[in-house]
């Protein structure tokens, strides 16, 4: 796999090696020992799936301590703009946010450490969105910020006017009135 930094330490983009002939393709979608060695030593608990028509907007969430997640995640049909937003107060990235194109045809996969928040929006008709994380769910500690906090300026990619959130995702806070973020000095791992 090939390890793309991005202009944040620590979320990074996995571009795998992809082997094509007249049947089709293979790759090794996940290998332990090689994201342990060339992005960073953690162990995956949880994989889930979500499927989600055009305009769904889903983030921007996390989980707070002792519950905080990474996320490795990756689009098996269609396209998605994926998001993750440094929400570590004190950071020289604090409020600074990454976005990538992840489609069926690029293969990409996104990784976000913990600390960041994250969403995705929805590019095509239909797509399946899948994700792995390395603490388990915990409806206790959810958090979570406006998709369109102004200070942000996110462009999701999709007109606001189609834009299709959860009845959570409509009420969260910006950024600069949440009232639990991370800290940058806490080892979060």
């Amino acid at each position: 796999m090939n390890v793309i930094k991005t202009d944040i330490e620590g979320v990074v983009i996995i571009e795998p090696r992809l082997f094509r002939d007249d049947r089709g393709y293979f790759f090794e979608s996940f290998s332990q020992r090689e994201f342990d060695e060339k992005v960073r030593s953690i162990r995956f608990v949880q994989d889930n799936e979500s499927k989600s028509s055009y305009g769904v907007l889903r983030g921007l969430h996390f989980q707070k301590p002792p519950f905080a997640q990474s996320k490795l995640v990756r689009v098996i049909k269609g396209a998605v703009l994926d998001v993750a937003v440094d929400i570590r107060k004190g950071s020289p990235t604090f409020g600074r946010y990454v976005a990538v194109e992840l489609t069926e045809e690029n293969h990409l996969q996104f990784f976000i450490p913990r600390g960041f928040a994250h969403g995705f929006s929805v590019l095509t008709d239909e797509v399946i969105f899948q994700y792995k994380c390395d603490n388990f769910y915990a409806p206790q500690s959810e958090g979570a910020l406006a998709w369109d906090d102004p200070d942000l300026e996110i462009d999701w990619k999709i007109p606001a006017d189609k834009v299709l959130l959860s009845e959570k995702d409509k009420h969260h806070p910006c950024l600069k009135e949440a009232e639990w973020l991370f800290d940058y000095t806490d080892d979060l791992y």
